[in-house]
């Protein structure tokens, strides 16, 4: 986007947000929308995908703001550009598994994305209205001090953003000749769009997919141990069996879900031990780098946790005066992935798998899973 947010905590500029956005062609209703701090990637577009066939209600809810926004349910087609992000395993198995077909515009045609591309051309020139903003180009910005000028936190975007979306929503189109929310209502008075109660489940069938071999101790994934109970009768059996589909969730590594290739369901699966700390994949990946670079030849559980924990100390020491600091913790933030060590941050996974795949809700879900209106990503 072309606008500096800044962080929650000390209000100053942590860089430039992307938005991902999916439009109904029929309509021109735009019916998914995440923003991020990461690039666009195989999770974002998961992230837009949950977004758009759930109730945006209980979203708009924790926005604290009062517009409509009706318009969810599941895309019978998508249609994509040829971005690495939509060729992803991901994408290809979540929408074999919901019945959705992609489709692909022809390289080097640009103008065959015309239809999202000029709403997102349109949402850019109201970002330029904005504090902060980086206009199009530097000659358009001139002595604009984008950082100095920024006010506006990730929360504060998303909010302005759902406004814009639904004043949007409103105003006559002029392909059409209707308002997008008119012609959806009419559309869906004779199809019915289909929606999806459990956003978690739904997101999880297009997560990164990680293939492992199962071990008499559970799984190991990048030196992290994973464990539970309900493995013990796979476990017995593993020299029978081949290696698991797994997805993961780059927000929060904490748990993982692995697909049951018998019955076809996801079993999610915590941390071996509890007492880690949930941590993104990138200060894993972080915490990894720092260790190399120490020497050590050899990387285990513990050690891994521990530079985790120091490079959280450090990162919240001088976050008032790097921007860097200040997004890497602003991205922690967002993806729940700051409990307190002496706190389990996973819950251990029920018992009882539905067979749709989903985990039961709970308490401790909604403790352990970052709200899917608030982005990081792969």
């Amino acid at each position: 986007m072309d606008l500096i947010v800044v962080d929650e905590h000390h209000r100053l500029p942590i860089g430039r947000p992307y938005v991902t956005v999916a439009i109904d062609v029929f309509s021109r209703c735009i019916v998914g929308l995440v923003i991020t701090l990461e690039a666009p990637s195989a999770l974002s577009v998961g992230l837009c995908l949950a977004h758009m066939v759930t109730d945006k209600r209980a979203w708009l809810e924790r926005l604290g703001i009062e517009v409509d926004w009706p318009m969810a349910g599941k895309a019978g087609e998508l249609y994509l550009d040829n971005a690495a992000e939509f060729k992803s395993e991901a994408l290809r198995r979540g929408c074999e598994e919901h019945g959705i077909t992609l489709r692909y515009r022809p390289p080097g045609r640009p103008h065959y994305g015309g239809i999202v591309e000029r709403v997102v051309g349109t949402v850019m020139e109201m970002v330029h209205e904005l504090p902060g903003t980086t206009f199009s180009n530097p000659a358009e910005r001139g002595s604009y001090d984008s950082d100095a000028k920024a006010a506006l936190t990730l929360g504060e975007l998303e909010k302005w953003l759902a406004l814009a979306v639904a004043n949007y929503h409103g105003k006559v189109h002029s392909t059409t000749g209707q308002t997008p929310q008119a012609r959806w209502t009419a559309g869906t008075a004779q199809t019915p769009a289909v929606t999806v109660a459990n956003e978690t489940a739904f997101l999880v069938d297009f997560l990164p997919v990680i293939r492992r071999t199962l071990t008499r101790t559970g799984f190991v994934i990048d030196h992290v141990r994973y464990f539970s109970d309900a493995l013990k009768p796979w476990i017995a059996r593993r020299g029978q069996l081949d290696r698991f589909m797994i997805r993961r969730d780059p927000r929060d590594i904490s748990r993982i879900w692995v697909l049951d290739s018998d019955g076809g369901s996801y079993l999610a699966v915590p941390y071996r031990t509890l007492s880690h700390p949930a941590v993104s994949v990138w200060e894993h990946r972080a915490a990894l780098e720092r260790l190399r670079a120490e020497g050590r030849a050899q990387v285990d559980e513990e050690s891994l946790f521990r530079m985790v924990e120091q490079m959280r100390t450090i990162s919240d020491t001088a976050r008032s005066t790097t921007r860097k600091a200040r997004r890497d913790a602003e991205r922690r933030n967002k993806a729940g992935a700051a409990a307190p060590r002496a706190k389990p941050a996973a819950a251990v996974p029920p018992d009882d798998i539905p067979a749709d795949g989903a985990s039961s809700a709970s308490a401790a879900d909604a403790r352990s899973v970052a709200p899917f209106e608030v982005i990081e990503q792969w």
